[in-house]
């Protein structure tokens, strides 16, 4: 509800202590709830200070009237507070002025314009200047001006509000005064609020009618402060239409920007179709905005350029579900379109008061300024507050909230009070609130960026776990922004599937891996947490546990091995085998019940962008892979896991499997789409347009199995195995090169039939997109979930990304459009199946600091459809509630389940793993002879290990409406 405030310091801590155990925590010894302990100290209470609301800068572009080479304009929107613009100096001086140019790509209601400038030192900084605003491009308004002082804090104009698409930043001269020519600009945000509403102590509110009994549904209620009390218009005796009209005399003329609307607390009466009218004296009346507002119960608003009326009516022509006649409101109020700003407020369980060096107020964390912070109490006090802290933002309105910016502190040398492991909640009424994110921060000082799908809330929770370098009980934080969408949200469909919480971690997510045992989920980066490259013989690693949301980092040196961009298997014993990439010629090992890694033999030919597959017999084939190592002859290898030996198997040779990559040798071997089959067999279906059988007993051997239909080579396109069975594989996407291709939106279904022989290629038409470097993830009904990529083939860029997913429908050769990501999964991305059903997404980047937002250090959890009902409510699972035999089994053997409802169908999917858009661990198989009664089936494994290859899997039974249970983890050999 708009207007009220909630001061509730300690619920967060209740919610905390019911999802895990305290020792996890890190709870402090003593209850801060109440005080006792060693030393009392109680929350602050809520403090006043004015932060802005940053547009979300997503699909943005820059311009500029020149730029000097490593200093583009870009730079300013890419969040890294080490990359500026820089204008044009050498070889040649271009003089003042300049100007950068930023367009929004549609318009928005802004009120302010925000710069840093270049934070390394003051050269360039920009002194007398001037900011304009433009729908078009073309005809610009100024509505800024003035001079920047000559420092390294940030700048912020605020105007009053106006519609643009827009904005020109012209510098005419720098701020140090020695003539220079040239300027800098760190990073450029656009504020659009908070913008507060209007006092309405003294309105006066006419309706076009009014429920007739007295204190119930009259105007006033829609002005009182309170959510539950609402006008409605005539519901007893006659009902008059639509239209209706709440008309508001201000008293006096004032600035206004908005209206804003929330409904009343039933569906009844929602406002659907509306117009909005200002007028001067009540009589003559002109149009301001119109359009029309969701049937859901997410406040409403509409924005408009800043007027000065001492009148505005707001008539409601429709119902927005078509329930009837009746308009109902339960608040109503007006924007301010002044120049002022509101002043969030901010509510922490500690903040650092009395220290006479260290100024730790809660309230520095929203003033823009990097160089000051907040952080937890710790002088004067015999013992500090320990975890969990938090930091709570109250930011007065309701806004559709998609993520969090956290900069750590700045001091050079000092990274005290870093946050690690964290939960990030919304809220609406301050009482019940909702995690959004969660994760594990690096350690560092770079910006923390943290994206989630968009939910109205007013409020706001960040709530520190852990200190990131474990050098004490505080936390600290020099800037925190919530980001803002520039409209209300409405959920996502069922039929569209929905997105969970954001996971944060400290690396980006280049490989991962479903580890059987615990289901878990082991990623890892390179040597370093966002870039590649070095090969020094380290890996950046994380564990995230769904259960829990806790997120730990592990680095691990002890292996001599740097394992970016190399092949990933499951062994049938469920170790996580890992060949090449960086350190091209090293195989490494992880085990699962140890959580350790440990060396293996190494590969006789070292590779690099290599794919590897188990085979039905439990051995691994590994091919391709000039990326790494020397270029060129990278045939098939096998490695024996029980005697840890490689062997060549020079009867598979590469050649045949090649693309005609443009960047030749170092790209067209990499990638390969590979399935075990029977008897030890290997079918290749792509990239190349080429397939083909290779057989790995003995020395090896090679069939051709004919192109992919009249499909292209489709490097970076995915390949998955729906139905092991029948053996079904869906192809889809790619592009002819590595880099600077077109992509394709191609689909074929190839059906295997006995190795060695050509299989039947369909061509199912196309996907909604074309796509490369995306993923695709088979589900427990057979359907295929195809994420992120981009529509033309380059790397380190999220310009082109996909943020539609599709679902592909075996059963009709269909796609169909998935509800749209927050965050772009694009080159070095991943996406596997979790045991509960849900799908685990990330990554993308791995380019460093010099691209800042590229780089994505988390994942979030996509929800099928299936897990929903019609009405958007979570479906009720089925559940396994018993198993016979329990875990171990027999290929060709039966199963008995004792569910604890109906269900009509079972499958098994195999536990996966993934990078570079390549999951051969991956494939479903649909069980057959099916029977039982009383809830009690009888489930029979085919016996083809060729089909179920042996290793870990999950088996999924599925209900009448397609809704999966969580997985039992089964082990078939």
């Amino acid at each position: 509800m708009l207007g009220l405030s909630f001061v509730t310091p300690f619920v967060l801590l209740t919610y905390l202590a019911h999802q895990t155990t305290a020792s996890t925590l890190r709870l402090p010894s003593r209850d801060i709830r109440t005080g006792t302990g060693p030393e009392q100290y109680l929350p602050s209470n809520p403090v006043a200070g004015t932060a802005f609301i940053q547009l979300d800068r997503a699909g943005w572009t820059v311009t500029a009237n020149s730029f000097q080479p490593g200093c583009e304009p870009r730079n300013v929107l890419d969040g890294t507070r080490g990359t500026w613009w820089e204008s044009e100096f050498s070889p040649t001086m271009v003089p003042l002025p300049h100007n950068i140019v930023i367009d929004m790509k549609n318009s928005h209601i802004i009120n302010g314009f925000r710069m840093l400038p270049r934070q390394d030192g003051p050269s360039g900084n920009i002194g007398q200047h001037r900011i304009e605003t433009s729908l078009d491009g073309k005809s610009w308004t100024q509505v800024g001006s003035g001079t920047y002082a000559n420092n390294q804090a940030r700048k912020t104009t605020l105007f009053p509000s106006r519609r643009a698409q827009y904005v020109r930043l012209t510098a005419l001269s720098t701020a140090e005064g020695r003539g220079y020519q040239y300027v800098t600009v760190g990073e450029i945000h656009v504020i659009s609020g908070p913008k507060p509403t209007l006092p309405r102590e003294n309105w006066k509110v006419t309706v076009d009618s009014e429920n007739p009994l007295p204190n119930q549904h009259r105007a006033v209620e829609a002005t009182d402060v309170v959510s539950t009390t609402y006008w409605s218009t005539q519901f007893d005796g006659a009902t008059p239409g639509f239209p209706h009209t709440f008309t508001i005399n201000q008293g006096s003329a004032k600035a206004v920007s908005g209206l804003t609307y929330l409904g009343p607390p039933t569906s009844i009466g929602r406002i659907g179709q509306y117009t909005i009218q200002k007028s001067t004296d009540g009589t003559t009346w002109t149009p301001v905005v119109s359009g029309t507002w969701a049937d859901d119960a997410n406040p409403k608003s509409a924005g408009f350029d800043a007027i000065t009326v001492q009148y505005i009516r707001l008539t409601a022509l429709s119902e927005a579900g078509n329930r009837g006649p009746i308009a109902a409101a339960a608040e109503i109020n007006l924007v301010d379109g002044s120049r002022q700003a509101a002043a969030f407020t901010v509510t922490v369980d500690s903040e650092e008061t009395t220290s006479a060096t260290e100024d730790g107020h809660a309230i520095n964390a929203l003033d823009g300024n990097p160089a000051t912070f907040w952080i937890t109490k710790r002088n004067n006090i015999a013992v500090p507050p320990g975890y969990p802290h938090f930091f709570r933002i109250d930011m007065q309105a309701s806004y559709a909230v998609r993520g969090l910016s956290y900069v750590p502190r700045q001091t050079p040398g000092n990274k005290e009070g870093n946050i690690g492991q964290h939960v990030i909640e919304t809220s609406l009424d301050g009482n019940t609130w909702t995690p959004v994110a969660r994760g594990t921060w690096e350690d560092d000082t770079q910006t923390k960026v943290v994206n989630w799908r968009g939910v109205q809330a007013r409020y706001l929770r960040l709530t520190a776990l852990t200190e990131a370098g474990n050098r004490g009980p505080w936390a600290c934080a020099a800037e925190l922004q919530p980001i803002i969408q520039s409209s209300s949200l409405s959920p996502a469909p069922e039929s569209a599937g929905q997105w969970g919480e954001t996971i944060n971690f400290p690396l980006v997510p280049v490989a991962a891996v479903l580890i059987p045992s615990t289901s878990e989920v082991v990623v890892w980066s390179a040597w370093n947490a966002d870039f590649f490259g070095d090969g020094n013989g380290r890996t950046v690693t994380a564990t995230y546990n769904p259960s829990s949301g806790i997120v730990t980092q592990s680095i691990v040196t002890n292996t001599g091995h740097d394992m970016f961009c190399p092949g990933i298997s499951l062994t049938k014993s469920g170790l996580i085998v890992v060949s090449g990439g960086t350190n091209a010629e090293k195989t490494s090992i992880y085990h699962p019940d140890t959580r350790s890694w440990s060396s293996a033999a190494n590969m006789i030919l070292p590779r690099g962008y290599n794919s590897q597959v188990t085979l039905s017999n439990g051995g691994i084939f590994n091919i391709g892979g000039s990326w790494s190592g020397a270029r060129g002859g990278k045939n098939g290898e096998y490695y024996d896991p029980v005697a840890n030996t490689w062997s060549l198997r020079p009867g598979c040779p590469v050649a045949p499997i090649l693309t005609d990559d443009a960047e030749g040798i170092f790209r067209s071997d990499n990638h390969a789409w590979l399935f075990a089959r029977q008897n030890n067999s290997v079918f290749q279906a792509g990239p190349s347009k080429n397939m083909n059988w290779f057989t790995t007993d003995g020395q090896g051997t090679t069939t051709p199995a004919g192109t992919r239909g009249n499909d292209n080579h489709a490097m970076n396109g995915n390949a998955v195995m729906y139905d092991a069975v029948a053996g079904k594989i869906l192809t889809i996407g790619g592009s002819a090169n590595y880099v600077n291709s077109y992509t394709t939106p191609n689909a074929h279904i190839i059906t295997l039939g006995a190795p060695n022989t050509k299989p039947t290629v369909t061509a199912i038409g196309s996907a909604h997109y074309a796509r490369t470097l995306h993923n695709s993830v088979v589900l427990p009904d057979g359907k295929v979930l195809i994420l992120g990529g981009t529509n033309y083939a380059k790397l380190f860029t999220d310009d082109t990304a996909i943020l539609y997913p599709e679902i592909f429908d075996p059963a009709t050769n269909s796609f169909t459009v998935m509800a749209p990501m927050q965050i772009p999964r694009t080159y070095h991305s991943v996406a596997m199946l979790l045991a509960d059903g849900t799908v685990f997404t990330g990554g993308g980047g791995l380019c460093g600091l010099g691209c800042g937002p590229i780089n994505h250090y988390d994942a979030q959890i996509f929800r099928p459809p299936y897990l929903f009902n019609g009405d958007q409510t979570p479906a009720t699972r089925p559940k396994i509630l018993s198993m016979n035999p329990a875990k171990e089994i027999k290929l060709g053997s039966g199963i008995t389940v004792t569910m604890d409802g109906p269900v009509n169908r079972f499958s098994l999917v195999r536990f996966g793993s993934v990078t570079h858009s390549v999951n051969t661990d991956q494939r479903r198989v649909p069980l057959g002879s099916v029977t039982g009664g009383g809830n009690v089936y009888q489930v029979l494994v085919p016996k083809e290990p060729g089909v179920v290859v042996p290793g870990w899997w999950m088996l999924f039974a599925i209900n009448t409406q397609g809704t999966p249970s969580v997985a039992a983890t089964v082990h078939i050999q």
